[in-house]
Protein backbone atom coordinates (compact mmCIF):
# COMPACT_ATOMS: atom_id res chain seq x y z
CA UNK A 1 0.00 0.00 0.00
CA UNK A 2 2.67 2.20 0.70
CA UNK A 3 3.95 1.65 -3.36
CA UNK A 4 0.01 2.64 -4.05
CA UNK A 5 0.18 6.24 -2.00
CA UNK A 6 2.53 7.55 -4.25
CA UNK A 7 0.98 7.32 -7.09
CA UNK A 8 0.33 10.77 -8.67
CA UNK A 9 2.83 12.27 -5.63
CA UNK A 10 5.54 14.70 -5.85
CA UNK A 11 7.27 11.57 -6.93
CA UNK A 12 5.44 11.46 -10.24
CA UNK A 13 6.51 15.12 -10.76
CA UNK A 14 10.63 15.31 -9.43
CA UNK A 15 11.95 13.92 -12.03
CA UNK A 16 11.64 16.65 -14.46
CA UNK A 17 14.25 17.96 -15.82
CA UNK A 18 16.64 15.98 -13.42
CA UNK A 19 17.89 12.79 -14.70
CA UNK A 20 20.56 13.74 -13.64
CA UNK A 21 23.71 12.78 -11.63
CA UNK A 22 26.39 9.67 -12.23
CA UNK A 23 28.46 8.70 -14.76
CA UNK A 24 28.83 9.67 -18.08
CA UNK A 25 26.12 11.24 -20.27
CA UNK A 26 24.81 9.62 -23.66
CA UNK A 27 24.25 11.90 -26.28
CA UNK A 28 20.57 11.50 -27.78
CA UNK A 29 18.51 14.49 -29.49
CA UNK A 30 15.35 11.89 -29.37
CA UNK A 31 13.09 11.45 -26.89
CA UNK A 32 11.77 8.05 -25.65
CA UNK A 33 8.55 7.66 -28.32
CA UNK A 34 5.83 4.96 -27.83
CA UNK A 35 5.80 2.23 -30.10
CA UNK A 36 2.39 3.16 -32.52
CA UNK A 37 -0.60 0.94 -32.55
CA UNK A 38 -1.20 -1.76 -34.74
CA UNK A 39 -4.77 -0.19 -35.84
CA UNK A 40 -5.26 1.83 -38.46
CA UNK A 41 -8.09 4.25 -36.59
CA UNK A 42 -5.53 6.30 -34.53
CA UNK A 43 -3.63 6.97 -37.59
CA UNK A 44 -3.39 10.97 -38.98
CA UNK A 45 -6.09 11.32 -41.74
CA UNK A 46 -4.34 12.99 -44.73
CA UNK A 47 -6.92 16.09 -44.34
CA UNK A 48 -5.89 16.49 -40.75
CA UNK A 49 -4.38 20.03 -41.82
CA UNK A 50 -7.38 21.01 -43.10
CA UNK A 51 -9.31 20.40 -40.08
CA UNK A 52 -10.39 22.75 -37.47
CA UNK A 53 -10.09 21.88 -33.48
CA UNK A 54 -12.96 19.50 -32.48
CA UNK A 55 -13.70 18.15 -36.02
CA UNK A 56 -14.72 14.61 -36.29
CA UNK A 57 -11.75 12.82 -38.52
CA UNK A 58 -13.37 9.10 -37.89
CA UNK A 59 -15.49 6.72 -36.21
CA UNK A 60 -16.52 3.47 -35.35
CA UNK A 61 -18.44 1.57 -33.18
CA UNK A 62 -16.96 -0.50 -30.38
CA UNK A 63 -18.50 -3.83 -28.24
CA UNK A 64 -19.87 -3.44 -25.15
CA UNK A 65 -17.07 -2.86 -22.10
CA UNK A 66 -17.79 -5.36 -19.11
CA UNK A 67 -20.30 -4.48 -16.70
CA UNK A 68 -21.08 -1.33 -18.36
CA UNK A 69 -24.77 -0.18 -19.35
CA UNK A 70 -23.77 1.57 -22.15
CA UNK A 71 -23.69 1.83 -26.01
CA UNK A 72 -20.00 2.78 -27.17
CA UNK A 73 -18.62 4.89 -29.96
CA UNK A 74 -15.09 5.98 -30.53
CA UNK A 75 -14.26 9.32 -32.20
CA UNK A 76 -11.06 10.48 -33.45
CA UNK A 77 -11.12 14.06 -34.33
CA UNK A 78 -8.65 17.15 -34.88
CA UNK A 79 -7.05 18.63 -31.47
CA UNK A 80 -3.64 20.73 -31.12
CA UNK A 81 -0.24 19.71 -28.81
CA UNK A 82 1.47 22.07 -26.68
CA UNK A 83 2.75 24.09 -29.25
CA UNK A 84 -0.64 24.58 -30.85
CA UNK A 85 0.27 22.24 -33.84
CA UNK A 86 -2.83 19.34 -35.56
CA UNK A 87 -2.66 16.37 -33.44
CA UNK A 88 -5.28 13.50 -34.30
CA UNK A 89 -6.99 12.69 -30.80
CA UNK A 90 -9.20 9.87 -29.62
CA UNK A 91 -12.24 9.59 -27.30
CA UNK A 92 -14.29 7.19 -26.27
CA UNK A 93 -18.33 8.01 -26.15
CA UNK A 94 -20.21 6.05 -23.72
CA UNK A 95 -23.87 6.33 -24.36
CA UNK A 96 -27.24 4.92 -21.66
CA UNK A 97 -29.75 3.02 -22.87
CA UNK A 98 -32.63 5.67 -22.16
CA UNK A 99 -30.50 8.50 -23.79
CA UNK A 100 -32.44 11.64 -25.15
CA UNK A 101 -31.37 14.28 -27.67
CA UNK A 102 -29.29 16.85 -26.21
CA UNK A 103 -28.70 14.63 -22.91
CA UNK A 104 -26.48 15.83 -20.60
CA UNK A 105 -22.44 15.25 -21.09
CA UNK A 106 -19.77 14.63 -18.73
CA UNK A 107 -16.62 14.48 -19.53
CA UNK A 108 -13.80 12.16 -17.17
CA UNK A 109 -10.61 12.54 -17.62
CA UNK A 110 -9.66 9.08 -16.19
CA UNK A 111 -5.64 9.52 -14.23
CA UNK A 112 -3.90 7.71 -17.62
CA UNK A 113 0.02 7.48 -15.50
CA UNK A 114 1.78 5.95 -18.09
CA UNK A 115 4.02 5.91 -21.27
CA UNK A 116 2.76 3.46 -23.85
CA UNK A 117 -0.12 3.97 -26.15
CA UNK A 118 -1.93 0.62 -25.13
CA UNK A 119 -2.91 1.80 -22.01
CA UNK A 120 -4.94 5.06 -22.81
CA UNK A 121 -8.83 4.45 -22.27
CA UNK A 122 -9.68 4.12 -25.56
CA UNK A 123 -7.81 0.80 -25.67
CA UNK A 124 -7.35 0.01 -22.08
CA UNK A 125 -11.46 -0.65 -21.17
CA UNK A 126 -10.93 -3.84 -23.43
CA UNK A 127 -7.55 -5.15 -22.71
CA UNK A 128 -7.07 -8.74 -21.33
CA UNK A 129 -3.64 -7.93 -20.55
CA UNK A 130 -4.00 -7.12 -16.30
CA UNK A 131 -1.16 -4.53 -16.37
CA UNK A 132 -3.11 -2.65 -18.51
CA UNK A 133 -7.09 -3.07 -18.55
CA UNK A 134 -8.89 -0.06 -16.65
CA UNK A 135 -11.05 -1.63 -13.85
CA UNK A 136 -12.80 1.10 -12.92
CA UNK A 137 -15.42 1.61 -15.67
CA UNK A 138 -17.82 0.16 -14.73
CA UNK A 139 -17.81 3.07 -11.57
CA UNK A 140 -20.06 5.22 -14.04
CA UNK A 141 -22.62 3.10 -14.49
CA UNK A 142 -24.65 5.68 -11.82
CA UNK A 143 -23.76 8.32 -14.19
CA UNK A 144 -25.55 6.33 -17.09
CA UNK A 145 -28.35 5.73 -15.56
CA UNK A 146 -29.20 8.83 -14.52
CA UNK A 147 -29.40 9.64 -18.83
CA UNK A 148 -25.64 11.33 -19.08
CA UNK A 149 -23.37 10.34 -21.94
CA UNK A 150 -19.80 9.71 -20.85
CA UNK A 151 -17.08 11.16 -23.08
CA UNK A 152 -13.47 9.54 -21.82
CA UNK A 153 -10.72 11.65 -23.89
CA UNK A 154 -7.28 10.06 -24.11
CA UNK A 155 -5.57 13.11 -22.89
CA UNK A 156 -2.28 12.23 -23.40
CA UNK A 157 -2.62 12.79 -27.12
CA UNK A 158 -1.10 10.25 -29.95
CA UNK A 159 2.89 10.37 -27.93
CA UNK A 160 1.05 10.01 -24.43
CA UNK A 161 2.68 12.63 -22.89
CA UNK A 162 2.20 12.05 -19.52
CA UNK A 163 2.07 15.26 -17.79
CA UNK A 164 1.56 17.57 -20.71
CA UNK A 165 -1.61 19.25 -18.81
CA UNK A 166 -2.01 22.08 -20.88
CA UNK A 167 -2.32 19.95 -24.20
CA UNK A 168 -4.54 17.53 -21.97
CA UNK A 169 -6.93 20.67 -21.25
CA UNK A 170 -7.21 20.86 -25.48
CA UNK A 171 -7.69 17.53 -26.22
CA UNK A 172 -10.90 17.34 -23.62
CA UNK A 173 -12.46 20.90 -24.80
CA UNK A 174 -12.00 19.27 -28.10
CA UNK A 175 -13.79 15.58 -27.37
CA UNK A 176 -16.66 17.78 -26.09
CA UNK A 177 -16.54 19.38 -29.36
CA UNK A 178 -16.70 16.35 -31.62
CA UNK A 179 -19.25 14.63 -29.56
CA UNK A 180 -21.56 17.81 -30.12
CA UNK A 181 -20.52 17.80 -33.68
CA UNK A 182 -21.12 14.17 -34.49
CA UNK A 183 -24.59 13.99 -35.71
CA UNK A 184 -25.66 10.36 -34.29
CA UNK A 185 -24.90 11.26 -31.19
CA UNK A 186 -27.71 14.15 -31.14
CA UNK A 187 -25.75 15.91 -28.38
CA UNK A 188 -25.66 19.26 -30.53
CA UNK A 189 -26.97 21.46 -27.73
CA UNK A 190 -26.35 19.06 -24.64
CA UNK A 191 -25.06 21.20 -21.09
CA UNK A 192 -21.39 19.61 -20.47
CA UNK A 193 -19.84 18.89 -17.04
CA UNK A 194 -15.59 18.55 -16.97
CA UNK A 195 -14.42 16.01 -14.61
CA UNK A 196 -10.77 14.46 -13.42
CA UNK A 197 -9.10 13.41 -10.69
CA UNK A 198 -5.17 13.48 -9.81
CA UNK A 199 -3.35 13.66 -13.23
CA UNK A 200 -6.81 13.90 -14.90
CA UNK A 201 -7.87 16.64 -12.57
CA UNK A 202 -4.79 18.25 -14.05
CA UNK A 203 -6.14 17.90 -17.94
CA UNK A 204 -9.67 18.82 -16.36
CA UNK A 205 -8.71 21.84 -14.68
CA UNK A 206 -6.71 23.38 -17.80
CA UNK A 207 -9.43 22.77 -20.22
CA UNK A 208 -12.03 24.74 -17.79
CA UNK A 209 -9.75 27.31 -17.26
CA UNK A 210 -9.31 27.69 -21.02
CA UNK A 211 -12.50 26.88 -21.86
CA UNK A 212 -14.03 30.78 -22.19
CA UNK A 213 -11.05 31.54 -24.93
CA UNK A 214 -9.93 27.79 -26.48
CA UNK A 215 -13.77 26.81 -26.86
CA UNK A 216 -16.35 29.53 -25.85
CA UNK A 217 -18.88 27.81 -28.36
CA UNK A 218 -19.57 24.49 -25.86
CA UNK A 219 -22.20 24.89 -23.02
CA UNK A 220 -19.88 24.02 -20.47
CA UNK A 221 -22.09 24.34 -16.73
CA UNK A 222 -19.49 23.48 -14.38
CA UNK A 223 -16.09 21.53 -13.67
CA UNK A 224 -15.33 18.97 -10.82
CA UNK A 225 -11.31 18.99 -9.65
CA UNK A 226 -10.37 16.17 -7.37
CA UNK A 227 -6.74 16.03 -5.65
CA UNK A 228 -5.07 18.57 -8.60
CA UNK A 229 -1.41 18.87 -8.46
CA UNK A 230 -1.61 22.92 -9.01
CA UNK A 231 2.04 23.30 -9.05
CA UNK A 232 4.64 21.04 -10.92
CA UNK A 233 7.41 23.36 -10.02
CA UNK A 234 6.84 22.87 -6.11
CA UNK A 235 6.47 19.76 -6.21
CA UNK A 236 9.83 18.69 -8.32
CA UNK A 237 11.88 21.42 -5.49
CA UNK A 238 10.23 19.77 -2.78
CA UNK A 239 11.45 16.07 -3.70
CA UNK A 240 14.98 16.80 -5.75
CA UNK A 241 17.03 13.80 -5.53
CA UNK A 242 14.71 11.63 -2.60
CA UNK A 243 14.40 7.84 -3.46
CA UNK A 244 10.22 6.70 -3.23
CA UNK A 245 8.73 3.89 -4.06
CA UNK A 246 7.14 5.46 -7.02
CA UNK A 247 10.27 6.76 -9.03
CA UNK A 248 8.90 5.43 -11.99
CA UNK A 249 6.09 7.47 -12.27
CA UNK A 250 8.72 10.46 -11.78
CA UNK A 251 10.92 9.43 -14.88
CA UNK A 252 7.50 9.11 -16.76
CA UNK A 253 6.37 12.59 -16.86
CA UNK A 254 9.66 13.71 -17.63
CA UNK A 255 9.54 11.23 -20.55
CA UNK A 256 6.11 12.45 -21.28
CA UNK A 257 6.95 16.09 -21.63
CA UNK A 258 9.85 16.07 -23.49
CA UNK A 259 8.06 14.31 -26.07
CA UNK A 260 6.10 17.51 -26.23
CA UNK A 261 8.90 19.60 -25.24
CA UNK A 262 12.29 17.62 -27.09
CA UNK A 263 14.35 21.29 -27.41
CA UNK A 264 13.52 22.24 -23.94
CA UNK A 265 14.01 19.30 -22.08
CA UNK A 266 16.60 16.32 -23.42
CA UNK A 267 16.63 14.06 -20.95
CA UNK A 268 17.93 11.25 -23.26
CA UNK A 269 21.13 13.97 -23.49
CA UNK A 270 21.61 13.82 -19.48
CA UNK A 271 21.48 9.72 -19.03
CA UNK A 272 23.99 7.54 -17.98
CA UNK A 273 24.07 3.75 -19.71
CA UNK A 274 21.60 2.51 -16.84
CA UNK A 275 19.67 5.82 -17.16
CA UNK A 276 18.94 5.07 -21.10
CA UNK A 277 18.46 1.46 -20.46
CA UNK A 278 15.38 2.47 -17.99
CA UNK A 279 13.80 5.05 -20.40
CA UNK A 280 13.58 2.34 -22.48
CA UNK A 281 12.22 -0.76 -20.80
CA UNK A 282 9.67 2.09 -19.38
CA UNK A 283 9.34 3.79 -22.67
CA UNK A 284 5.56 1.87 -23.84
CA UNK A 285 4.58 0.67 -20.71
CA UNK A 286 1.88 0.90 -18.82
CA UNK A 287 1.65 2.03 -15.01
CA UNK A 288 2.28 -1.28 -13.12
CA UNK A 289 5.20 -1.76 -15.31
CA UNK A 290 6.62 1.79 -14.70
CA UNK A 291 5.93 1.22 -11.12
CA UNK A 292 7.97 -2.27 -10.41
CA UNK A 293 10.70 -0.98 -12.73
CA UNK A 294 11.33 2.42 -11.11
CA UNK A 295 10.58 0.74 -7.29
CA UNK A 296 13.40 2.58 -5.07
CA UNK A 297 15.36 4.23 -7.68
CA UNK A 298 15.95 8.12 -7.78
CA UNK A 299 17.33 10.74 -10.24
CA UNK A 300 20.84 9.79 -8.65
CA UNK A 301 21.16 6.05 -10.63
CA UNK A 302 20.74 7.15 -14.00
CA UNK A 303 21.79 10.31 -14.69
CA UNK A 304 24.98 12.23 -15.41
CA UNK A 305 24.63 15.97 -14.18
CA UNK A 306 21.95 18.02 -12.67
CA UNK A 307 21.96 21.08 -15.62
CA UNK A 308 18.68 20.05 -16.94
CA UNK A 309 16.57 20.83 -13.65
CA UNK A 310 17.79 24.51 -13.13
CA UNK A 311 17.58 25.22 -16.82
CA UNK A 312 15.12 28.24 -17.36
CA UNK A 313 13.64 26.19 -20.26
CA UNK A 314 12.75 23.09 -17.83
CA UNK A 315 11.32 25.65 -15.70
CA UNK A 316 9.55 27.40 -18.17
CA UNK A 317 7.96 23.97 -18.81
CA UNK A 318 6.68 22.95 -15.49
CA UNK A 319 5.21 26.25 -15.23
CA UNK A 320 3.51 25.79 -18.75
CA UNK A 321 2.03 22.73 -17.40
CA UNK A 322 1.15 23.85 -13.83
CA UNK A 323 -2.75 25.34 -13.17
CA UNK A 324 -1.31 27.84 -10.70
CA UNK A 325 0.25 29.67 -13.59
CA UNK A 326 -2.14 30.03 -16.02
CA UNK A 327 -3.32 33.24 -16.16
CA UNK A 328 -7.21 32.73 -16.95
CA UNK A 329 -9.90 31.15 -14.93
CA UNK A 330 -13.04 29.49 -15.48
CA UNK A 331 -16.65 31.56 -16.03
CA UNK A 332 -18.55 28.41 -14.78
CA UNK A 333 -18.79 27.12 -11.41
CA UNK A 334 -15.83 24.72 -9.98
CA UNK A 335 -16.28 21.77 -6.96
CA UNK A 336 -12.46 21.53 -5.70
CA UNK A 337 -11.99 18.25 -3.53
CA UNK A 338 -9.20 16.72 -1.91
CA UNK A 339 -7.60 15.28 1.49
CA UNK A 340 -6.57 18.03 4.12
CA UNK A 341 -3.88 15.75 4.89
CA UNK A 342 -2.88 14.71 1.63
CA UNK A 343 1.18 14.75 1.90
CA UNK A 344 1.25 13.83 -1.93
CA UNK A 345 -0.10 17.95 -3.02
CA UNK A 346 1.22 21.29 -2.75
CA UNK A 347 -2.06 22.38 -0.62
CA UNK A 348 -1.18 26.18 -0.66
CA UNK A 349 -0.52 25.96 -4.40
CA UNK A 350 -3.78 24.42 -4.64
CA UNK A 351 -5.25 26.82 -2.41
CA UNK A 352 -3.71 29.77 -4.08
CA UNK A 353 -5.18 28.99 -7.21
CA UNK A 354 -8.77 28.61 -6.08
CA UNK A 355 -8.42 32.03 -4.18
CA UNK A 356 -7.08 33.43 -7.68
CA UNK A 357 -10.02 31.97 -9.64
CA UNK A 358 -12.37 33.54 -7.10
CA UNK A 359 -10.52 36.64 -7.60
CA UNK A 360 -11.56 36.32 -10.95
CA UNK A 361 -15.22 35.70 -10.60
CA UNK A 362 -15.06 32.42 -10.80
CA UNK A 363 -17.60 30.86 -8.47
CA UNK A 364 -15.67 28.00 -6.11
CA UNK A 365 -16.85 25.32 -3.84
CA UNK A 366 -13.50 23.43 -2.14
CA UNK A 367 -14.52 20.18 0.22
CA UNK A 368 -11.87 18.73 2.38
CA UNK A 369 -12.63 15.13 2.47
CA UNK A 370 -12.16 13.28 5.43
CA UNK A 371 -9.73 10.97 3.99
CA UNK A 372 -6.15 10.15 5.24
CA UNK A 373 -4.35 9.95 1.78
CA UNK A 374 -4.93 10.91 -2.12
CA UNK A 375 -6.17 7.01 -3.27
CA UNK A 376 -8.74 7.36 -0.82
CA UNK A 377 -9.79 10.89 -1.43
CA UNK A 378 -10.45 9.99 -4.95
CA UNK A 379 -12.86 7.05 -3.70
CA UNK A 380 -14.80 8.77 -0.78
CA UNK A 381 -14.86 12.43 -2.75
CA UNK A 382 -16.58 11.65 -5.94
CA UNK A 383 -19.83 10.80 -4.76
CA UNK A 384 -19.97 14.65 -3.49
CA UNK A 385 -18.41 16.14 -6.91
CA UNK A 386 -21.48 13.60 -8.99
CA UNK A 387 -24.11 14.97 -6.84
CA UNK A 388 -22.90 18.81 -7.03
CA UNK A 389 -22.72 18.24 -10.79
CA UNK A 390 -25.90 16.78 -11.23
CA UNK A 391 -27.53 19.96 -9.87
CA UNK A 392 -25.96 21.70 -12.97
CA UNK A 393 -26.80 18.90 -15.49
CA UNK A 394 -30.15 19.04 -16.09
Amino acid sequence: MKLQRFLFSAAALACVGALTCNNSAIASADPVMPVALADEFYTPPADLQSAAPGDVLRSRPMPPIFAVAASVTQLQFRSADAHGRPIPAVATVLTPPLTRPDAPIFVWDHATNSLGLQCAPSQAMWSPDPDVVMRETPALNPLLAMGWTVIIPDHLGPRSAYGAARMGGQITLDAARAATRFAPLQLGNSPIGLAGYSGGGMSAAFAAAMAPTYAPELRIVGAALGGVPASIETMANALWHNRHPAFGIAAAVAVGLSREYPDDLPITDYTNVAGQHFLDTIGNACINKILREGFGHSVDDFAADDSLFFAQSTREVMRDNSIQNYLGAPTVPVYEWHSPVDALLPLPELDATMANWRAQGTPVTQVAVPAPDHLSAAVLGLPGAVQWMSGLLR
